[in-house]
């Protein structure tokens, strides 16, 4: 090949070749988030986003003698209850709205024997 000139590559080749890398890109740089409650939400909002998620998920995890329990406060059982509904949404930032009161978070939130998924 002359110097200079450019190699040939396939039409095809350069049309699939951004998506795929764009795929690649996506993956590599997709964190995994959690969601929880923000500590200014009222305790009405705190309810409703427990009641509304474990109407939707299984939220054993915060009942008496598991995991989860304790602390025994609205902010932490509100915040595992959004949480197990938002990783079973496939972790879209909408799935942890909540009207407002949800926070999407970047540092696992798990603590002691309560594993946040």
């Amino acid at each position: 090949m002359a110097k200079g000139a450019a190699a040939a590559v396939p039409l095809s080749l350069l049309l699939i070749m951004p998506f795929a890398l764009g795929g690649i890109m996506a993956s590599a740089n997709k964190q995994k988030t959690w969601c929880v409650a923000k500590p200014s939400s009222d305790q009405a909002t705190l309810l409703a986003n427990i009641n509304y998620a474990c109407s939707q998920v299984d939220c054993k995890v915060i009942q008496k003698g598991c995991p989860c329990f304790y602390p025994d406060n609205l902010v932490n059982h509100a915040s595992i209850a959004m949480n197990l509904y938002y990783q079973s949404k496939g972790r879209n930032h909408w799935n942890c709205d909540f009207r407002g009161s949800g926070l999407t978070v970047m540092t696992d939130p798990s603590y002691g024997n309560c594993i946040y998924s």
